[in-house]
C-alpha cells in the first residue's frame, strides 16, 4: 500500500509528476514557466509526515516559488539517472542538493533498486566472496544488510565502507557536473533525538567531512545545518501521522528542524538569485 493512502492521520502529498519522469515527487505540481529554485533530496526534503517541509518554508521566505524534488528514500542514483531533475535544475535560479547517504546506491559490493534506491536487489560475485558465510535472500533493504553485516564481520565491512565512501564521491562529482545552474549543497547533520542505534551514525549514512570537501568545489556554496538540541527533542511533535507509522516518524526530522533549515539556506539563496 502506498504511504500517501495509510492511516487516517497521514497528509495527502498531492504526489506528481514533472515532464516524462518515472519519480512521483511532492506536489502540488508547479509550472516551470516562471522563476523558481529547486531543492533536491532524499526523504528529510520530501518532508514525510510533516505538513510545511523545508521547501516550502524556504519559499515564503523568498518569495519565489521552490520546487520539492525530494524523493522518498533516494540515493544519488535516482537523481543521476532522472532527466527531468536534470533540465528543471538547469532552468532554476539555485538548485539546492541534500547531502544523502552512500548506503542507497549500487557499488562494486551491491545494487539497490533504480528508484527505491533504499531496496536491496542483489550481492555481487564481490559481495559473496568477501562475506562468504553470509545468506544475502534475507535482506530486503540496504540499511538493515549494512548494519548486519557490521556486526557480523566488522574486519571485513570496512571493505565495504570504503568501496561505499569511493563510489559516494565518485557519484556526487557526476551529479555535480551534471548541473548547469548554481547548486547549494546541504548537509542536514543529527536530526534524531537519539542516535541511530544500528552502528551506522547519523545521516546521510558513512558520508565524512573529507567526503564532503571532496565535492563541495563543485558547487556554489555548502550550508551545514546541525539542528537544535530544541529541534531535536520536539520530536513528533506537530507531525501528521496514522498509529501504525510513529515509529517511522519518530525517525524524520519535525517542524523545528525544516523550520531550522529553511532559516540558514534562506540568506544564501537570497543572494545568489540576485
Amino acid at each position: 500500500m502506498a504511504f500517501e493512502t495509510q492511516g487516517s492521520g497521514a497528509l495527502d502529498y498531492f504526489p506528481c509528476r514533472y515532464g516524462k519522469s518515472k519519480l512521483l515527487f511532492r506536489g502540488p505540481r508547479r509550472r516551470l514557466s516562471q522563476p523558481y529554485c529547486a531543492a533536491i533530496g532524499g526523504t528529510e526534503t520530501y518532508g514525510k509526515f510533516v505538513v510545511d517541509p523545508w521547501p516550502k518554508l524556504l519559499e515564503a521566505r523568498l518569495g519565489m516559488p521552490v520546487i520539492n524534488f525530494g524523493y522518498l528514500n533516494a540515493g544519488i542514483d535516482v537523481f543521476i539517472n532522472e532527466p527531468e531533475v536534470a533540465t528543471a535544475s538547469a532552468a532554476a535560479k539555485v538548485t539546492v542538493i541534500q547531502l544523502m547517504g552512500a548506503q542507497n546506491m549500487s557499488n562494486r559490493y551491491y545494487a539497490v533498486h533504480p528508484r527505491r534506491n533504499d531496496r536491496f536487489l542483489r550481492a555481487s560475485n564481490l559481495m559473496q566472496t568477501v562475506f562468504r558465510e553470509v545468506d544475502f535472500t534475507e535482506f530486503n533493504f540496504t540499511r538493515h544488510m549494512l548494519s548486519a553485516l557490521r556486526q557480523r564481520a566488522p574486519e571485513r565491512f570496512q571493505l565495504l565502507a570504503q568501496e561505499m565512501r569511493n563510489a559516494w564521491i565518485a557519484r556526487m562529482e557526476l551529479l555535480l557536473r551534471g548541473m548547469e545552474g548554481k547548486v547549494v549543497l546541504l548537509w542536514l547533520g543529527e536530526y534524531r533525538a537519539t542516535a541511530a542505534r544500528d552502528g551506522l551514525g547519523a545521516d546521510p549514512v558513512m558520508v565524512s567531512p573529507e567526503m564532503v570537501a571532496a565535492v563541495s568545489p563543485l558547487a556554489a556554496e555548502l550550508v551545514r545545518v546541525e539542528p537544535s538540541f530544541a529541534a531535536r527533542l520536539a520530536g513528533t511533535k506537530g507531525m501528521y501521522h496514522g498509529e501504525l507509522d510513529a515509529p517511522a516518524a519518530s525517525e524524520m526530522p519535525g517542524p523545528l528542524v525544516h523550520q531550522e533549515v529553511s532559516e540558514a539556506l534562506a540568506p544564501v539563496l537570497s543572494r545568489l538569485i540576485l
